[in-house]
Order: structure tokens, then C-alpha cells, then sequence
């Protein structure tokens, strides 16, 4: 089992702004504290659709998810882009500190790297794993494999055992891999929330 204290610690370390709650309640109350009327932007997250905070934000305006979007997501993901704030999360994290996402579209890990006034990445604590590379094989292994199954694709990790396979398939989700080291300095402060809860993939 990995060692929040010690990732917590990390993440401080490289730049981040950390906060821990023990359930997501808790942490649904305080994201909606410090978002106030603040534009938000959200990527496609399970561990965000768990905290149930999105019908409250929609009661305030100004949100944007794509995945809650049914007439033109795509136009969403746009609006996404401009918000002051992005919520994320992430499909793996280290204890020394590395967040990493894979993505299809490239929005999300765009909106990671440029362009917010605030970025907060929501996560779990399955999503922390002890190495670098137990947090890269994680993100491959386990969130892909869920994210793609989901979405309903018939990639091999869907249709044979659930691992990734590096395929070539032409609905592969596996497009992007992003690993932030260190806040990016074009965004204004980079958050994580971590729950002590299994959320999300």
C-alpha cells in the first residue's frame, strides 16, 4: 500500500499545494468553497462524477464538461479551456511526486500544462502507487484499460485480458501521455486533493 504522508510530502516539495480529506464529502464541501462563482472547466473524470459536485456548480454557472454535454461536446471542451479554473484528476501518482495522465483527445492533459488561474487534480488514494513506474503501469494497466472498457471499445485490453497491449487498433484511447515533474509555470497554482477513498480509475 502506498504512503500518502510521505506523497504528500513530495508533492509539497515539487510546488504543489496539497490538501487531504477523509471522504469525498468532505472535499466536495471545500472544492465548493474555494471555487465560488469562478469559471470552471472539468476533464472527463470518474473520480470528479463521484464527488457529485457538478449539479452544483451547474446551479452557479459557468461550468464546462464535455462529458455531461450531449448537443455538442466538443464546443464544451473549447469552453473548458478558457475557464479560470480546471478540475481533474489523475490515472496515476507516485509517492516521489509524478502525476500522469493518458489521454485520447488531448484535452485534458492540455488543460493540465497551460492557461488556468488554477488547476486542482482530485484523486483517490488507489490512484497513488509507490514507484514512478508502478504509477506509469497503473495508469496503462488499470485506468486505461477501465476508461476504454467504458467507452465501450473493442481494443485487445477489452476483448482479451485486461492489460495494456501497446496495440495499434484504431479506437485505441491511449493517444497522450503526459507526466508532470513540477507545476507548470503557465498556470497560476496547481492543487491536489487527495481523498482517502478509492475513486475513480
Amino acid at each position: 500500500m502506498a504512503n500518502v504522508e510521505l506523497t504528500m510530502k513530495n508533492l509539497e516539495k515539487r510546488g504543489y499545494r496539497v490538501s487531504r480529506f477523509e471522504n469525498k464529502e468532505q472535499a466536495r464541501e471545500y472544492l465548493l468553497a474555494e471555487l465560488g462563482d469562478k469559471s470552471v472547466g472539468i476533464g472527463g473524470s470518474m473520480t470528479i462524477d463521484a464527488l457529485d459536485i457538478y449539479p452544483a456548480l451547474v446551479e452557479r454557472g459557468n461550468v464546462f464538461w464535455h462529458s455531461k454535454e450531449t448537443t455538442d461536446p466538443r464546443g464544451m471542451m473549447v469552453q473548458a479551456n478558457a475557464a479560470a479554473v480546471y478540475m481533474m484528476s489523475a490515472n496515476g501518482v507516485s509517492e516521489s511526486g509524478q502525476l500522469i495522465n493518458i489521454d485520447g483527445h488531448g484535452n485534458r492533459v492540455a488543460n493540465m500544462c497551460y492557461g488556468h488561474e488554477k488547476l486542482y487534480f482530485v484523486i483517490g488514494i488507489n490512484k497513488i502507487a509507490p514507484t514512478d513506474e508502478m504509477a506509469l503501469w497503473r495508469a496503462r494497466n488499470i485506468a486505461a484499460v477501465k476508461n476504454t472498457r467504458r467507452f465501450k471499445k473493442e481494443t485487445p485490453c477489452v476483448v482479451g485480458e485486461e492489460k495494456c497491449y501497446d496495440c495499434a487498433h484504431p479506437q485505441r484511447i491511449c493517444r497522450v501521455f503526459v507526466t508532470l515533474e513540477r507545476p507548470p509555470s503557465g498556470i497560476g497554482e496547481v492543487e491536489v486533493v487527495i481523498i482517502d477513498e478509492a475513486l475513480g480509475f
